[in-house]
């Protein structure tokens, strides 16, 4: 018998495969185990996708801004559903008349036999397949549609400008709100019709309504009228883009030698493309009549001639004809074509970026005063001259203020006014990378805040030139009144923090370390096991589930930059790259300067703020942030003040410029969202100041658009460059300077933003530009312009000499044999009596020191006034201190400043205040290198011991010379006066072990005498 366990194939359970396995369904546990595992992922990853959704409503709410999340979001929701929808629609329904349209019986051929089988294969699918088709297609439209919500807001809610372009005297809106969305329907439209016409040639090509390869019609009549009316839409679109096309001129960017990136018309677009672009439209408006035709004369014939007619004309009329008109019309005579358009660019880019006022002043650069006295009086007033460098001086508040390694300042301070004076302020932030032991408690628990703001006036440094504090310490005291001084929120303040629960936080009081818990309404509450789970997962931090850190009370602080908190809350604006911290009403406020901007204002041309606004401060070290890096604009104003409590995070937008139509538009968007200006409280407006990124921008525009005159414009004759800074090598633009100063024909010093030009390819000085940069001032944005009419030395010059003399090389060279680098600060320009005065600090830091101390300054006053020599007049002097150096640079050394200055009766002679400063002067340093001398031999340091001497021996030197002339002055005056006198310290064991790099107080006034030598040789 045969053997029936094997079966056929040895299959059996002795054949070769095996016993055979029987796989049944899985048991009713397992099944409900994997159904329940299935919906758990399905809820998890529903979850994880709510979460950024959750996180994101519940901080706007914390911020009192959940109106910009709801109408953000229901707007693009509605984009969404809309534009999905039509999008699905018109595909679909395109689709499914194609299917309709299907000839009964297809041809017998090896091509529609072939098609049997993928007709046969979708039939039991057709409708899900067109269901998944659309939709698919539909949500990628939608997605894209969400995108346009800002155009779709400014369309829907645009106020007009009240200003016409030249060319077609249509208000300026039309281009700023409407023609962007026109052109976003025209895209659309032209999407969903290529979309259509695709999938519609395809359904009739499965089935049958066209044919390829079959014998007969290549085409069936209902498929013919029915492309012919997808074609005919496709083309009535493209007559419309042409009608578009003719406003968009107005707004066109191209390349145009005389200015650069032009935007508007130019003479070949009103004289060729225009004509052109209304030609196309007729032709493209008959060619769709054609092919509407179709659906009666069923013929491709007309509709095909009509077509290729339109490609011609575009060739012909569109490209050849313009190419024409611009070669032999207007490259002949160029300049005189093109004059009444560069006028209308002029007119239209000054008038978008607000320099339409700024009207060129010359300025001879010759002095009109010759009395060294007066200019030396007068140079006193002229401005409060900022010896403390905001962008070199941070290492010494880190070394001086840091108090705790877990604290920092910015590369950058600010520069701020209080009690009336230009004062440097930093903020003591939190430095995550500083704390002792690094952990997920630590970082995010207990180091929350940094504490206290740090200030130092602008104008002076102490006898070791270091800056002299007017608030300072851990907490901070001085001459601000008491203020709330915890920074929760800073431009450092990057990771979050949770903060109110059990969990006490790190904090200081007069007696020192002590702990504390946050008391503010700021960040997120977190007592909601659902917060903590959507948090868990926003941050991809599952200890925040489960910690039992976090309890009542505990709220999760995030989004902590001013940039960042601002950005969201007012995501229309465009966020200005420095934010600076004032102490008001006894709050630290970070103020934020905010920008509306838009590309679309005729004529004007376009610039890119990235760019613009880069300087020595933003390239290599990033010591400030750009703005916008990529975004192209052509019209811009600081039309928002913002302001970010550094306690609590509380957001405030104030209107600023009431006039602003980009503004109002925003505001119709978003009502309620920013405050009337005249709500800005006074305290808050002292501290108000113009803008840097503003500044930029248009100084960078000034360069070409000072010349409102078209033919010089085109000739480029009175180009100017911003200098690049003269005190960096990377070569790049020079920042602009804050200073209170006079400008010509003023009586009062006024808080400025200033910026030098020289002209293209040229060192010398073109020009001065200073806007009045005093909120407070009823001139506050007034630009000012000095151009300069004669030879008059620029900064870079300037910086050359001063690098030249002998004082500046010994004074080199001594730093560098103390191992000592050399920094110079801000040179800084200032108009005086129609010449220019420079001031620059001059800085030096040992190797092993932690900062840098202000060691020199460099004066130079420049006068083109021709003397007899016939070479400019320009005295470059280099000097311990400011009043030195200006003695020096006017040739006044001992003149003391007006008789009004003078107590009444006061015999003493005219030299005698300064003789007396330089003896105390002398004496102080005297005592400074006698401290460091006892300092260096308790360590002991041998060469710190040997530069001390050094620095002793040279002040006792300056004491004796300054004694001795004061003791002469007052015998010529009548009066005796005996010089002090000064002993040295007794020799010490000369027994050092290691050696400590130290910045010399003076240089040895030896060139010869090496200042590492050893005491005892």
């Amino acid at each position: 018998m045969p053997d029936r366990g094997g079966g056929r194939g040895g299959r059996g359970p002795s054949g070769p495969s095996g016993p055979r396995m029987r796989v049944g369904r899985p048991s009713r546990r397992a099944r409900t185990l994997l159904m329940t595992l299935g919906v758990l992922a399905v809820l998890f990853m529903v979850f994880v996708m709510f979460a950024g959704f959750w996180t994101d409503w519940l901080w706007f709410r914390s911020v009192h801004y959940s109106s910009v999340f709801t109408t953000t979001l229901w707007t693009k929701i509605g984009l969404f559903l809309v534009f999905g929808l039509l999008m699905a629609v018109a595909v679909g329904f395109n689709i499914w008349l194609a299917y309709r349209l299907r000839p009964p019986l297809s041809a017998m051929s090896q091509e529609q036999q072939s098609l049997d089988r993928y007709r046969m294969g979708i039939a039991p699918f057709r409708k899900w397949l067109l269901l998944a088709v659309t939709a698919v297609i539909g949500l990628i439209a939608g997605a894209s549609a969400s995108g346009q919500w800002r155009t779709w807001l400014m369309w829907v809610n645009g106020v007009s400008f009240g200003e016409k372009d030249p060319q077609f005297k249509l208000d300026v809106s039309f281009y700023a709100f409407d023609l962007p969305w026109y052109r976003f329907l025209l895209a659309f439209g032209f999407g969903a019709t290529v979309l259509s016409l695709i999938a519609a040639a395809l359904t009739h090509y499965l089935y049958g309504g066209l044919r390829v390869t079959s014998p007969g019609a290549r085409a069936t009549g209902a498929a013919t009228g029915h492309l012919s009316v997808l074609l005919g839409v496709f083309v009535t679109l493209k007559a419309v883009a042409y009608w578009l096309d003719r406003y968009g001129l107005a707004v066109k960017s191209s390349d145009f030698k005389a200015a650069g990136n032009w935007t508007g018309l130019r003479y070949v677009d009103a004289n060729a493309y225009l004509p052109a672009k209304t030609i196309l439209f007729c032709i493209a408006v008959i060619c769709a009549l054609l092919f509407f035709a179709t659906l009666w004369r069923r013929t491709w014939q007309l509709p095909v001639i009509g077509f290729g007619l339109m490609v011609l004309s575009a060739i012909l009329i569109g490209g050849l004809y313009p190419a024409i008109v611009q070669k032999f019309q207007v490259q002949p005579n160029e300049q005189a074509k093109e004059a009444p358009y560069i006028k209308k660019n002029i007119d239209a880019t000054r008038r978008a970026y607000d320099i339409a006022s700024t009207k060129p002043e010359e300025y001879s650069g010759k002095s009109t005063v010759k009395a060294k006295d007066q200019l030396r009086t007068d140079a006193d007033a002229a401005a409060a001259y900022r010896l403390i460098d905001p962008n070199i001086v941070s290492p010494t508040f880190q070394q001086l203020e840091q108090k705790r390694k877990y604290y920092q300042f910015p590369l950058t301070l600010d520069v701020d006014r209080y009690d009336g004076k230009d004062t440097v302020v930093g903020l003591r932030e939190l430095n995550i990378k500083g704390i002792p032991k690094r952990n997920w408690i630590n970082d995010h628990f207990t180091y929350t805040h940094g504490y206290g703001a740090i200030m130092a006036t602008g104008t002076q440094t102490d006898a070791n030139g270091s800056p002299v504090f007017t608030e300072q310490g851990l907490p901070t005291s001085g001459m601000l009144p008491t203020y709330e001084q915890r920074v929760y929120y800073g431009e450092k303040t990057d990771q979050y923090s949770i903060v109110g629960g059990p969990q006490k936080e790190l904090d200081y009081d007069g007696k020192g370390e002590r702990t504390t818990s946050y008391k503010g309404n700021s960040g997120v509450s977190l007592s909601s096991t659902f917060n903590r789970a959507a948090y868990a997962v926003a941050f991809s931090e599952p200890q925040i589930l489960y910690s039992g850190a976090i309890g009542d009370g505990s709220r999760i602080l995030y989004n902590r930059t001013p940039k960042e908190r601002v950005e969201a809350v007012a995501p229309w604006l465009t966020i200005d790259g420095d934010a600076y911290p004032a102490v008001i009403d006894g709050r630290i406020q970070w103020i934020v300067d905010a920008y509306t901007t838009t590309n679309g204002y005729p004529y004007a041309s376009r610039t890119t703020l990235g760019e613009t606004t880069a300087d020595a401060l933003t390239v290599g070290n990033q010591q400030r942030a750009v703005m916008a890096q990529q975004n192209q604009v052509n019209y811009i104003r600081n039309s928002v003040k913002a302001t970010v409590d550094a306690y609590d995070g509380t957001v405030t937008l104030y209107q600023w410029d009431t006039k602003d139509p980009v503004l109002k538009t925003w505001m119709k968007a978003f009502p309620d969202t920013v405050k009337p200006r005249d709500a800005i409280k006074p305290e808050l407006l002292e501290h108000l100041r113009y803008p840097q990124d503003m500044f930029k921008v248009q100084r960078e525009l000034l360069t070409r658009y000072h010349v409102e005159d078209a033919e010089r414009f085109y000739s480029g004759s009175d180009a100017w460059q911003v200098q690049d800074d003269p005190t960096d090598k990377a070569g790049t633009a020079v920042p602009p300077y804050y200073l209170s100063m006079k400008m010509p024909g003023e009586q009062d010093q006024r808080f400025s933003l200033t910026t030098t030009f020289t002209p293209n390819g040229r060192p010398n000085l073109g020009a001065f530009m200073a806007v009045d940069a005093d909120a407070t001032s009823t001139d506050y944005g007034r630009i000012r312009l000095l151009t300069v009419t004669e030879d008059v030395p620029g900064p870079q010059q300037v910086q050359n000499k001063l690098n030249g003399l002998p004082a500046v090389a010994n004074f080199v060279r001594d730093m560098k044999g103390a191992d000592s680098d050399i920094q110079y600060g801000n040179l800084l320009t200032v108009p005086l009596d129609g010449g220019f005065l420079y001031v620059e600090p001059v800085y030096a830091q040992g190797r092993n020191a932690h900062y840098p101390l202000m060691k020199k300054v460099a004066v130079s006053y420049v006068d083109a006034d021709q003397p007899k020599g016939g070479t400019t007049k320009d005295v470059t002097v280099f000097e311990d201190n400011l009043a030195a150096a200006l003695d020096s640079v006017f040739g006044t050394e001992g003149v003391t400043p007006p008789p009004t200055t003078q107590p009444p009766g006061t015999t003493t002679p005219p030299k005698a205040t300064t003789n007396d400063a330089k003896l105390k002067q002398a004496i102080a340093d005297a005592q400074k290198a006698y401290e460091d001398a006892e300092a260096a031999l308790r360590k002991p340091d041998w060469d710190a011991y040997g530069k001390a001497q050094a620095a002793l021996q040279d002040a006792l030197q300056r004491a004796a010379d300054a004694g001795a002339q004061l003791k002469s002055d007052a015998g010529a005056g009548g009066q005796k006066a005996d010089a002090p006198k000064a002993d040295a310290p007794k020799d010490a064991p000369k027994d050092p072990k290691k050696a400590n790099e130290a910045v010399p107080s003076t240089p040895s006034p030896d060139p010869s005498a090496d200042p590492s030598a050893k005491a005892g040789d």
